[in-house]
């Protein structure tokens, strides 16, 4: 059963959405009830749990207004495995290529890496311990316990024993002292780390499978091999990190884990398949090539509709898993794919195109603003720059005459626009423009750079 105070409400998960996304007020409301009803569906007490299937969704808007992203954000807001998919990326089964399969052992393989990590974070504390006595025992080796010999003074009396072990405990007592202090870290010291047993296994000809089948044949070769150690001579900064990436793995139950990763995959997992328009039917109108398109579109269907899916971890039931696919739909529409997957698909978001309103705000309000990463970027050279209202104002405009003047491609644009105007001051720091230095980017400032952007629209076309 879900903790029902991890899991925030759908009004919470717009909030979290709304940090990083503008806009689409539709689309956020609709995957924040997506994943709040994972949480319910979970909590219902009674056998018609496992009926209960996620409503899948189909996001409709041109390149640039947000549909990867609020799919991306939303799998970090669920701590939920997540993959990206292209369906342009598969074709059907016989041709050579990825087969559509391949994203549900993807999806298993991210959340094996969450639980993973999760894993190691519970068991970090005892792997410091373990890394901490192989690092002081390479440093100060311990000193078997000898008998302790005890002498005389010519006056008599007997002295203080003399214990080897004990002067060597002390010894390692201070070291792990300095080591936890971190006085020793670029000291170098021996360490033995494990070795990759398919170093030397390569594979010829591969018959048709996909670059991740070679991978994982590769891996299971590696694990049938006897394991090797190699010597290495590291600093201690450095040995902390291998070893402790070692120990973590030693400590952790990986049938545990396998069990738990397809238990996320299978309740919590989200797949996101972009470009799903390109492989409708009336895409190929385009004159494109068309390797099968209703063929993928027939084996993307049991994979939506729930099927059983063979891993390297074990199988993976996909009823539950919830599919949210995207495509801008600009030569096909949503009724060209076949009928049987548009009914896997009942909620259809149709996301709007962004206003030079909208631009501002995405300049201003996110916590990765553009704006603030140059910031940051800049700042780095411990120069200050400030972009003032206007200057904003004016680079939004640009940015939405040129979508609206030659290709709209969203607010991507706005990465062009930043790019040409920033150029020439990226390049001239540190040489021309030294530490402490203030630049104030204004209008005229803005208007200087990027005049003439979209003057040649016959032109502008043939330039990226």
């Amino acid at each position: 059963m879900l903790n029902k105070d991890q899991y925030l409400t759908p009004k919470q998960i717009v909030a979290e959405l709304d940090k990083y996304i503008i806009g689409q007020k539709d689309a956020k409301r609709n995957v924040a009830i997506a994943l709040r009803n994972r949480w319910r569906r979970m909590n219902v007490k009674t056998e018609i749990q496992g009926e209960i299937v996620p409503n899948n969704i189909l996001m409709i808007g041109a390149t640039g207004v947000g549909k990867t992203e609020i799919a991306r954000r939303l799998a970090k807001v669920a701590d939920a495995p997540f993959v990206k998919v292209e369906a342009s990326k598969f074709t059907e089964v016989g041709y050579v290529g990825r087969d559509v399969e391949s994203m549900v052992r993807d999806l298993v393989e991210q959340s094996v890496s969450l639980v993973k990590h999760a894993q190691k974070e519970k068991v970090k504390e005892k792997a410091e311990e373990i890394v901490e006595n192989i690092i002081l025992d390479a440093l100060i080796p311990p000193v078997k316990k000898a008998p302790s010999t005890i002498t005389t003074n010519p006056e008599g009396t007997q002295s203080i024993p003399v214990d080897d072990a004990e002067l060597n405990e002390k010894t390692r007592e201070r070291f792990r002292e300095k080591i936890r202090n971190g006085e020793l870290e670029d000291r170098k010291i021996d360490i033995s780390v494990s070795q990759n047993s398919t170093g030397g296994v390569g594979m010829i000809g591969g018959g048709g499978m996909d670059e991740t089948s070679m991978m994982n044949i590769q891996e299971m070769i590696g694990q049938m091999m006897p394991k090797k150690s190699k010597k290495r001579k590291v600093t201690i900064a450095d040995a902390r990190k291998l070893l402790m990436e070692e120990e973590s793995s030693r400590l952790i139950d990986m049938d545990e884990v396998k069990e738990e990763a397809i238990e996320k995959a299978e309740n919590t997992g989200i797949i996101f398949i972009d470009e799903v328009d390109k492989i409708a039917v009336g895409a190929s109108k385009k004159g494109g090539p068309d390797v099968s398109r209703e063929g993928v579109q027939r084996d993307l269907l049991p994979i939506v509709e729930g099927s059983a899916v063979n891993t390297k971890y074990g199988v993976i039931n996909t009823d539950h898993i919830l599919f949210i696919a995207a495509g801008a739909f600009h030569f096909a529409k949503p009724s060209d794919l076949i009928p049987e997957l548009q009914g896997r698909f009942p909620i259809r978001v149709e996301l709007e195109n962004l206003t030079k309103g909208d631009f501002v705000r995405i300049l201003n309000e996110p916590k990765n603003a553009l704006t603030k990463q140059y910031t940051a970027l800049i700042g780095s050279e411990d120069v200050d720059i400030v972009f003032n209202e206007e200057a904003i104002e004016e680079i939004a405009s640009i940015a939405f005459n040129i979508n609206a003047e030659i290709e709209n491609i969203g607010a991507r644009r706005l990465h062009t626009v930043m790019s040409r105007l920033l150029n020439d001051i990226l390049f001239d720091i540190p040489d021309k423009i030294g530490p402490n230095a203030k630049i104030v980017i204004d209008k005229s400032k803005v208007q200087e750079k990027l005049d003439g952007m979209v003057e040649n629209k016959d032109l502008s076309q043939f330039i990226l």
